[in-house]
Parts: C-alpha cells; sequence; structure tokens
C-alpha cells in the first residue's frame, strides 16, 4: 500500500505524513528529499529549487513513479507527501497498482487562506520542517495556487479535501477517509 499526499506547501502534508507513520508504522518520504538530493548531489541534474513547482513535478515524476511501483512490487508500505503530485499523473499506473495506491491532496479555501494566512498557515510552517519564509510565500500566491491545484484534481477526479473552516476538524475528517481506505486494503 502507498498513501500518496499531495498539495500546496504549507498545508500540512508532511505533518500528516508523520502522524500517519506513527499510527501505522509505515516509514515516509519527502519528495523535497529527493529532489535536494538530486540537486546537492547529482551533476547530471538539470533542475534548482527555485523552479516552478509544476516544472519541477514532471521532472521528479518518473523518480517518483518508479519508488512506488518499487514498494508495491516489493509489498512494501510507504508514505510519500510533497507539491509534486500532479493529478493527472497518477493515471500513469497500470490498475494492478492503482489498486494499491491511496492518493489524496489538501488545500485551503480562498476564504480560510485571506483569513488565517498569517496566524494559521506561515506560523505553523515549521511544524515537522524548519523552513524559512521567502517572497513565493505571500497570501495571493498561495490563493493562486490553492485555487490551481483544486481545478487540476477537479479535472482529474482526485480526491482533494479543502480547508474551509477549522483546520483540525477538518483534517480529522481526512484522516477518517484515510483509515477507511486503509481497512479496506488490508
Amino acid at each position: 500500500m502507498v498513501i500518496l499526499i499531495g498539495g500546496v506547501s504549507c498545508t500540512g502534508k508532511t505533518l500528516m505524513a508523520q502522524k500517519l507513520l506513527e499510527k501505522y508504522k509505515i516509514p515516509y518520504l519527502s519528495i523535497d528529499h529527493v529532489k535536494m538530493g538530486l540537486i546537492r548531489g547529482s551533476k547530471y541534474c538539470d533542475f534548482s529549487a527555485t523552479d516552478d513547482d509544476l516544472e519541477l513535478s514532471y521532472k521528479l515524476w518518473p523518480i517518483v513513479k518508479g519508488i512506488v511501483m518499487t514498494n508495491i512490487e516489493n509489498r512494501q508500505h510507504i508514505i510519500i507527501e510533497g507539491c509534486y503530485l500532479p493529478p493527472e499523473l497518477i493515471r500513469d499506473f497500470e490498475p494492478e497498482y492503482l489498486e494499491q495506491i491511496i492518493p489524496l491532496y489538501i488545500g485551503f479555501s480562498r476564504e480560510y487562506l485571506e483569513k488565517h494566512f498569517d496566524s494559521g498557515i506561515i506560523e505553523h510552517r515549521s511544524e515537522i520542517e524548519q523552513k524559512d519564509c521567502d517572497d513565493y510565500m505571500n497570501q495571493d500566491n498561495f490563493i493562486k495556487l490553492h485555487s490551481r491545484m483544486k481545478e487540476l484534481c477537479k479535472k482529474d477526479n482526485a480526491k482533494f479535501f479543502e480547508i474551509n473552516n477549522d483546520y483540525e476538524g477538518e483534517m480529522n475528517n481526512v484522516y477518517k477517509w484515510i483509515d477507511e481506505q486503509v481497512q479496506a486494503m488490508r
């Protein structure tokens, strides 16, 4: 079983992966770590950390897909989280792989971003990873990115959870949904 957690930065993907690791005893992998490992460790890497997320998604996808397939073939469970999981690429898998994958996406509504950007999102940015904020981290950009992710998920019929008001309460619904999916696979 592979759980894929996608979405825009600062939505709680890494925190969710950590909580799922603790609950299910399944390791997780951050695609950010794969990205930075390639950037820092490969002289053949043709992208940088400042490239557009969508561009990075397509460049990282063959590696992520290979990791997913290898875990499924070896009957090993893993949680993979990151911004670099375009919903349309999940369809790349053959049906026998798809039945072992639980893909989901997390995002914020425009209203949530407008109300909680500084106090609820940026303030909690480093719950698991210690990251600095940069110019990219502004409310207007986040509204655009979340809107784009929501549309991509809708277009590709991907499971998208939009946080509208109560982060903790609404995330509990996401965890319940994941529990149902995991139970169905076992």
